[in-house]
């Protein structure tokens, strides 16, 4: 049984098991209720969690019902995966339920904690398995702040605690080793020796060396020179020795080393040469005798352990570079998921009083006595101008939101850039110098090709504003494919993108700027001269497409903004928009159903549609619309998106189980799941924006009835 509602976006928004699993489980059962009902903390969390390669466990509620990612399932809860999943904490885990609650109620009272080197035996491979773990508890706030639950990040250090024991038991082998060689030489057991006869540079040596050296025993048992012992030693080794062998030689007494020596089939060998410099009487070298020891074992154990000591702390580093990632990337998406939650719903209330402003002066406007009319005319007009400009803000609020009503299309952005290079040269002025530089051949991209237009306009006009003195400003366009090993870099999946570079020679941002600078209402401009909303709504706009946006600048030299857009599968070139109608379409006595929670909002929208000559019925809910609906039919629905109870789209299937083939005409100020109108509309259905103006509202009804006949 799944939990999901058709009615979002695809949520988790990654691949795996456990997103598969996150889908389909009953959360009803849980306490959690289902999926579709989560808040935006809980699916803000467990997107990021499925988004790291790191074990993550999330413990949500007073019982703590456990979240996981793939990663927690495959190395921690090991064999008792899936029976783990979307069960109480303690429940999961009973042989440590005490130390769980201990940690669960911390965290409730918004405490973190962390642990180094804890050890567990976990059921891995169908059998206890000794682990090792780095543990990290820290609350997880929901959307007013107050703790709702654990994040635990886990990072296993088994491989480090045994490379520890390993290099321990290395270390006692490595002394006993050498005890072994003080016994052996003690007691001769040598693999060789030699005596040189330094006057007469006379090398005597036994068969056991000359096997050591790869020499011929008999010519060993005769005499060699010293230079046709050397040549058998390994040549990175053979200064060193030759050195060490000339000190000796000048002061005598004992001499030691190390060194690899050629063998028969090629390979080297490690050995050590102990002997003693005999001097004469005037403190010339005279007798040099030695033996050998073969130190091969000994070195390959000291490589070992050298190697062993490297990785491991390769191994550390990385391990902690990844957990420091990933809290930073839960900061920030904790703090814009709360910034956007905010904003998206003043940006709804907004809406709603501004389409009653809106409505009621169109409606004053057309009901107005001409004589009347053209002495409030211009009045009219700038209170009508004044909420326009709201509206504008509201969109833009909405877009960081990431809950704006996208209309994607297949669109060529080198195309786009085209059609606007002479607005942004107008736009830009004089002082600035536009250079385009458009890849050829550059993919399609599925997105809303006005709000893409406003998002380059926006950064073009903050360009211009960094620099007051002139400069240029660069627009390039390329197709990027990013591999398996280049994904993360980018923060993006592998996969094929469109990136759209902006940059300018500006004055450029500080790292203090940096970290603010896509939040909503901040700005660096004076008091009149910004709303702080242009570069939030870039953000969010990129974001609710599927994007990414990258940016650096420093002072003094310029800002770049790098925008990455899914490559759109379909090549298809973007449709055009469509022509805006010359004049206001009047209804032929069709009824209308007009659903809408907001009083002012659903009186105006009667009025306007009485006007326009159209029979109209009203509702203020869904349960009173399917009401109206068993009295008697109607032609078209009229419904907003966020109503109380039952939403506009489970309305629009209800009425659609007896009215087929009724057209449906959405209203939204912003509603959670109509951001992207492709996975919400079906065939029979449109959406408007509100606030709307009546010239919109009559041209889209009529078209809709039109076609329906």
């Amino acid at each position: 049984m799944t939990s999901e509602s058709p009615l979002l976006p695809a949520f988790p928004a990654f691949p795996g098991e456990m997103a598969t699993l996150i889908r389909r489980f009953d959360w009803s059962t849980t306490g959690l209720g289902p999926l579709a009902e989560w808040p935006g903390y809980l699916r803000t969390s467990v997107d990021l969690i499925l988004a790291v390669s790191t074990p993550i466990v999330l413990m949500v509620g007073r019982p703590g019902v456990l979240i996981y990612n793939d990663a927690y399932a495959a190395t921690v809860a090991g064999d008792r995966h899936p029976g783990t999943f979307g069960v109480p904490v303690e429940d999961a885990w009973p042989e440590i339920a005490g130390w769980n609650r201990h940690v669960l109620d911390l965290g409730l009272r918004g405490e973190s904690l962390s642990y180094e080197d804890l050890h567990f035996v976990l059921p891995r491979r169908g059998r206890p398995d000794d682990s090792w773990m780095n543990v990290y508890y820290s609350p997880v706030y929901d959307e007013i702040g107050t703790p709702a639950g654990v994040m635990c990040i886990i990072v296993e250090n088994t491989d480090k605690i045994m490379a520890e024991r390993g290099r321990a038991e290395a270390e006692t082998e490595l002394r006993l080793a050498n005890e072994r060689v003080s016994l052996a030489l003690n007691a001769g057991a040598v693999i060789g020796t030699w005596v040189w006869d330094i006057p007469t540079n006379h090398f005597v040596a036994d068969e056991r060396f000359a096997r050591a050296f790869s020499l011929d025993p008999a010519q060993a048992a005769q005499g060699l020179t010293l230079e046709q012992v050397v040549e058998s030693i390994h040549p990175e080794d053979r200064p060193a020795i030759e050195a060490l062998i000339a000190h000796t030689l000048r002061v005598g007494g004992p001499y030691r080393a190390e060194y690899r020596v050629r063998q028969l089939d090629g390979t080297y060998r490690w050995i050590e040469a102990n002997g003693e410099c005999q001097l004469d009487a005037y403190g010339l070298a005279l007798r040099f005798p030695g033996v050998l020891i073969d130190i091969h074992e000994r070195k390959q154990t000291e490589t070992t352990l050298r190697d062993l000591t490297a990785t491991l702390e390769q191994r550390v580093a990385e391990a902690v570079a990844e957990r420091t990632l990933a809290e930073e990337r839960l900061r920030q998406a904790q703090k814009m998921e709360a910034i956007g939650q905010l904003t998206g719903g003043i940006a709804h209330d907004f809406n709603n009083l501004l389409a009653g402003v809106i409505g009621s002066l169109t409606i004053v406007q057309r009901r107005l006595h001409p004589d009347t009319k053209a002495e409030v005319q211009r009045f009219l007009e700038a209170a009508n101008h004044a909420a326009q400009r709201g509206a504008s803000l509201v969109q833009r609020m909405l877009a960081f939101a990431r809950r704006q009503s996208l209309d994607n299309r297949p669109t060529d952005i080198n195309a786009l850039v085209h059609s606007l290079e002479e607005m942004l040269r107008r736009t830009l002025g004089e002082r600035v110098i536009l250079e385009t530089r458009l890849q050829p051949g550059l993919w399609s991209v599925l997105t809303d090709m006005p709000q893409l237009e406003s998002a380059l306009l926006n950064l073009a006009i903050n360009a211009r504003d960094a620099m007051p003195h002139g400069g240029r400003l660069s627009i390039v366009t390329g197709n990027l494919s990013l591999g398996a090993d280049h994904g993360e870099d980018h923060d993006l999946d592998p996969g094929d993108y469109v990136r759209v570079e902006v940059s300018d020679t500006g004055t450029g941002m500080d790292a203090e700027v940096l970290s603010h600078v896509f939040e909503p209402f901040f700005t660096t401009k004076p008091i009149g001269q910004g709303t702080g909303l242009g570069l939030s709504m870039v953000y969010g706009f990129v974001k609710q497409t599927g994007g990414h946006i990258r940016l650096s600048s420093t002072p003094g030299r310029g800002t770049r903004f790098r925008l990455y857009f899914p490559r759109h599968a379909d090549a298809a070139a973007a449709e055009a928009e469509a022509a805006a109608l010359p004049h206001t379409p009047s209804g032929g006595g069709e009824r209308i159903l007009v659903v809408e929670d907001d009083p002012v909002v659903r009186m105006l929208t009667v009025e306007v549609l009485e006007d326009l000559g159209y029979q109209v019925l009203q509702a203020s809910d869904g349960l009173e619309a399917l009401e109206t609906l068993r009295r008697e039919p109607f032609d078209l629905l009229l419904t907003d998106v966020g109503l109380p109870g039952m939403n506009g789209r489970q309305l629009a299937e209800s009425v659609r189980q007896v009215l087929p083939e009724v057209p449906v005409l959405f209203a939204t100020g912003y509603a959670e799941g109509a951001e992207t109108r492709a996975g919400f509309l079906d065939e029979g259905m449109e959406m408007i924006a509100k606030p709307y103006t009546i010239d919109v509202l009559a041209a889209t009804l009529r078209a809709m009835l039109e076609r329906r006949a």
